[in-house]
């Protein structure tokens, strides 16, 4: 079996969480035992991740309800329709942070807690059994070290870390092994050219049940409820994705192969800005790439490969 892998996911704003998602239900090296949902109206987001999983065959995989906060605008409504949480055949916990808990406690090898939205579930699980530290890796998309948004030549304050940044400082200072992905390389990942073709191709050869389809469908759809975003103003969503920052910490989640990492001293200011300091804690930063043609080939590949056939059936 993979690596027990966690994800906690803001998904259902910026459209790069479903292309995490979809990859990392293609990734065997990592064995999926939960999907929380964090942030804003976190019952929205689990429909969101339902309905992905139903489609590609994953109902076994729990879906755990998180801490609902700051809510923000449901840019995939038109692609989630009128799916109905409540039928759900797969298994719901409405208690997310419990969940997150119970789940490392109890897994036989250390956890890979992705997290790729803003961090209150995982700090709400630190304050209630702080021994989780002991049984997981914190793998996250969160952060700007020396480069921000767009490669601009400072950092910036980064979205998961400014929201609610006193829990993100909480997780950074606590004891747990920590990696994460900050735009230094996860804020310049796009699939484009013969990459994004290929992806195209693949949702119309394998139907609405693939990663493809699922991934081509809420790109198309999300662009069309966001297109007055600045950064999507010189987008043709017909050729490209959009920026896929999240991609990046599914990666991370089972191996660093392609990246270049360095262990820093960081602290998390109550402001939000991801800062190198001696007074800080290790982080393992993936600051450079020194092969991304390899991580967008792997993701592209997988992407496209075919669609299980089967349903597993839920746990217990």
């Amino acid at each position: 079996m993979g690596i027990p892998t966690i994800l906690d996911t803001d998904i259902g704003h910026d459209v790069d969480d479903v292309w995490a998602l979809a990859f990392l239900l293609k990734c065997p090296e990592l064995d999926v035992k939960l999907i929380t949902t964090c942030t804003g109206n976190t019952i929205y987001r689990a429909s969101l991740v339902a309905k992905i999983l139903q489609l590609m065959g994953r109902t076994d995989i729990p879906i755990g309800i998180g801490i609902p906060l700051d809510d923000n605008p449901h840019t995939h409504d038109t692609w989630l329709d009128d799916f109905d949480l409540d039928q759900y055949p797969g298994k719901l916990i409405h208690d997310g942070v419990g969940a997150i808990c119970d789940t490392i406690m109890v897994a036989k090898s250390k956890v890979s807690l992705i997290c790729i939205g803003p961090v209150p579930n995982i700090a709400a699980a630190l304050a209630r059994q702080p021994a989780i530290c002991d049984n997981a890796k914190f793998v996250g998309m969160h952060g700007s070290i020396y480069r921000g948004y767009l490669n601009a030549p400072k950092p910036a304050r980064e979205f998961n870390v400014m929201t609610h940044a006193l829990a993100c400082e909480a997780v950074f200072k606590a004891s747990w092994e920590k990696v994460i992905t900050p735009l230094d390389t996860c804020g310049n990942v796009i699939l484009d050219g013969e990459r994004f073709a290929r992806i195209r191709e693949a949702a119309k050869q394998q139907g609405s049940t693939s990663a493809a389809s699922i991934c081509l469908e809420n790109h198309l759809l999300w662009f069309k409820a966001t297109c007055d975003w600045p950064i999507l103003k010189r987008m043709d969503p017909q050729l490209q994705s959009s920026i896929l920052y999240d991609l990046v910490a599914v990666y991370l989640g089972f191996t660093e192969h392609s990246l270049d990492m360095e262990t820093l001293s960081i602290v998390i200011t109550p402001d939000g800005k991801t800062l190198i300091d001696e007074q800080g804690q290790y982080v393992r930063c993936a600051l450079n790439w020194h092969n991304k043609n390899e991580f967008l080939d792997l993701v592209t590949e997988r992407l496209i490969s075919a669609p299980v056939s089967s349903c597993i059936s839920p746990q217990d």
